[in-house]
């Protein structure tokens, strides 16, 4: 489970997370958990952990006309969120308490974030009891870190700027709920009895390589790790430029693997 420090998104964060990953790492799996949403055409819409809004703009270019509140733990995400998609509506929330009533939401969507809840357990429960009878649960998770181009050359450019000690949180947090078998019991165990894993490749497309580590080390919790480690200007430029070298000069492309979770109240 994710720390506290892991799961903070404080002052510029959102901003560089939104701008460096939300088309690259992000808006591939949104569109894949937005077509899937749309197939049962819910009423009720209620987004856990939506970040900067990149899975609710999805969403609600997919459910016209549905009733769809985001939620986020941390209110520099729900504050950036509510400024770029009026169509939904933000609130904080944490996701083991939730602002709905029992069987009162058609679809509870997750992207990317359930690897940082710190009880697992009881969000998964919270989930169920809030869902219809028959509502469904989707969530998106990544692979292994190997097997996601981008965080795997961001790895290795860690590992060189910070030899003796490279920062664990992209293969700890993001890439560390990677068992299917695993996500199968976590659910069961919350009371869900129709579970349904599947393994999905997308290609992300980046400007350059370098733009792609900013967003991950100033744009996401691993930014604290890097300040821990004394991360400079130059430790930055060494992760930019490892990234480059496995990934290419300019515009670069990525294969990414996930996880696609859908569960039936």
């Amino acid at each position: 489970m994710a720390d506290q420090r892991d799961r903070a998104w404080v002052d510029s964060m959102p901003e560089a997370y939104a701008t460096g990953l939300e088309a690259p790492v992000f808006a591939p799996f949104a569109a894949e958990l937005a077509a899937r949403a749309a197939t049962t055409a819910p009423r009720r819409v209620l987004e856990v952990a939506a970040g900067t809004g990149v899975v609710t703009r999805a969403l609600a270019d997919a459910l016209p006309g549905t009733d769809l509140l985001a939620t986020d733990l941390n209110p520099a995400m729900v504050g950036h969120g509510a400024r770029r998609e009026a169509r939904a509506r933000w609130e904080q929330a944490d996701a083991a308490r939730l602002p709905a009533a029992d069987g009162s939401v058609d679809l509870v969507v997750c992207g990317f974030g359930v690897m940082f809840f710190p009880d697992r357990a009881a969000a998964y429960a919270e989930v169920r009891r809030v869902l219809t009878p028959g509502g469904r649960f989707l969530f998106t998770a990544w692979d292994e870190v190997k097997a996601h181009a981008f965080a795997d050359a961001l790895c290795a450019g860690l590992r060189a700027a910070f030899p003796a000690d490279p920062p664990p949180f992209v293969e700890r947090v993001p890439h560390g709920y990677t068992d299917p078998e695993r996500i199968r019991a976590d659910l069961a165990g919350a009371g869900f009895g129709d579970v349904d894993v599947e393994r999905v490749m997308r290609t992300g497309t980046a400007p350059s390589a370098a733009a792609v580590a900013v967003g991950f080390c100033t744009g996401t919790p691993l930014r604290a790790q890097i300040e821990e480690r004394g991360g400079s200007a130059a430790a930055l430029r060494t992760v930019g430029d490892t990234m480059t070298a496995l990934l290419g000069p300019g515009e670069v492309r990525g294969e990414m693997a996930a996880y696609v979770v859908e569960a039936r109240r």
